[in-house]
């Protein structure tokens, strides 16, 4: 009888702590209410680090635990959910992303370790905090990484590129866009996160042209990164093959360039490499390669971590040539540009194939008409299009960030590109579209 009192009593103790988180707003574990073994410690110093929708929780190591459970509340909701078992005794960091600006929350951690077939667990430390307002976007995505088919943040997080690119920096005055004045409404009116440098090599005034062209050059793109990186912005150095046609004509000259980038931005967070824009001429995958194994142990040699972008054959619409013939370099993705007018079903269909196979993908220009930039504004197909890839988090940047008299074009002729101002006064349809599709899909 003694033996059948205590297991009763027992029995409704666990009872009890079940109704108890239940009516905490907990949700309650099973496996968390044991009746034997000893639970592991309570974990010590944890902290929080906010950004504006994520959070990064550290504690220290709890020695014999077999992991730790999270928890996390909302204070508009005051309820408690289970939001991760982490395994690895060792892990003492977890990111804690899609969060709420500028919202409180409070966090627990729970060391526990196997006890036969049960799971015993330690008290709960708690802490609490708030997401921030807003943060730049370098601020609050770290170092940019290429994991499966997408782009992540440093947090594991997937990040999406929203970009602007340049019309050709040594034309005109197109290079007044990387003013820090106008690229800080593109950031805070535009909701833009990236600027794309593009700075034509064979062309007229091209960086392989003319030395004095080279050394203009490198003093546009070098203000440009300067002041993407003062305000937080990501920022694409575009080696801008087209008339040249084979990037392997310039590779030395290729070479020199990103080896010269890479020592100097070895140690940014916000810099990618875009090495070929658009090979074209009939230039194939078998062709690119070679050239973008060469142009990568370059950049390799000096920053190891930043994103490497390669173009694709047929003016980068060739994406399927490398899925079975893959750079080795692990941080790379592969270029796909579209204009909306010529760049239809066909090559969405091409994109969601190589995508589903695990491609990484990143559109780094795309036109709201057709290829020759001056064509029809087409607003239905460019929103299709970034739909699309909307819904598989693949970034994107705009052609271009100029007042060239062209469909294309974002600002109308005439603009004074280094004052940009907020609002629509100063855009063009196209411009139009571009800023109110970023500003509703932050």
């Amino acid at each position: 009888m003694k033996m059948i009192k205590r297991l009763t009593s027992a029995l409704l103790a666990a009872a009890v702590a079940v109704s108890m988180a239940a009516a905490s707003g907990i949700t309650a574990h099973a496996e968390e209410i044991c009746l034997t073994g000893a639970a592991p410690a309570k974990v010590s110093g944890l902290t929080a680090t906010a950004r504006s929708t994520s959070v990064t929780l550290k504690w220290k190591k709890v020695s014999g635990a077999g992991g730790y459970k999270i928890y996390r509340c909302e204070s508009s909701t005051g309820k408690w959910k289970g939001i991760k078992n982490i395994k690895s005794g060792s892990t003492v960091k977890f990111n804690s992303n899609g969060l709420k600006k500028n919202t409180a929350y409070k966090f627990r951690v729970k060391a526990y370790k196997k006890s036969g077939e049960k799971t015993v667990v330690g008290k709960p430390a708690g802490v609490s905090v708030r997401t921030k307002k807003s943060m730049t976007p370098a601020a609050e995505n770290g170092r940019l990484r290429v994991k499966g088919a997408n782009i992540y943040n440093a947090y594991g997080a997937k990040f999406q590129i929203r970009g602007m690119s340049t019309h050709g920096i040594m034309w005109e005055k197109y290079d007044d866009i990387l003013s820090a004045s106008s690229l800080k409404v593109l950031r805070d009116d535009w909701g833009v996160n990236t600027i794309r440098i593009a700075m034509y090599t064979e062309e007229w005034g091209g960086y392989t042209t003319d030395p004095e062209y080279a050394r203009q050059a490198k003093v546009k793109v070098i203000n440009g990164v300067e002041n993407a990186k003062k305000l937080g912005m990501y920022v694409i150095i575009d080696w801008h093959v087209l008339k040249d046609k084979d990037p392997n004509k310039h590779a030395d000259q290729a070479v020199a360039f990103f080896s010269e980038m890479s020592r100097r931005y070895k140690g940014y967070n916000n810099v990618l490499y875009e090495i070929c824009n658009e090979p074209n001429g009939g230039v194939g995958w078998s062709s690119i390669k070679p050239y973008a194994e060469k142009v990568t142990r370059a950049i390799r040699a000096n920053d190891k971590k930043g994103i490497i972008i390669v173009g694709t054959g047929t003016w980068s619409q060739d994406i399927h040539e490398p899925l079975k013939d893959r750079l080795s370099d692990k941080n790379t993705v592969y270029t796909l540009h579209f204009y909306a007018g010529t760049h239809t079903d066909w090559l969405r269909d091409r994109f969601k194939d190589c995508y589903s196979k695990g491609l990484p993908i990143l559109v780094s220009e795309f036109g709201t008409c057709d290829a020759s930039g001056n064509g029809g504004f087409n607003s239905a197909q460019t929103k299709t299009w970034l739909t699309l890839l909307d819904q598989k988090k693949v970034g994107y940047c705009n052609w271009s960030a100029s007042d060239k008299n062209e469909t294309a074009s974002a600002f109308r002729t005439g603009t004074d590109l280094s004052k940009i101002r907020s609002g629509t006064s100063q855009l063009t349809q196209s411009g139009k579209l571009i800023r109110s599709w970023y500003r509703k899909h932050k």
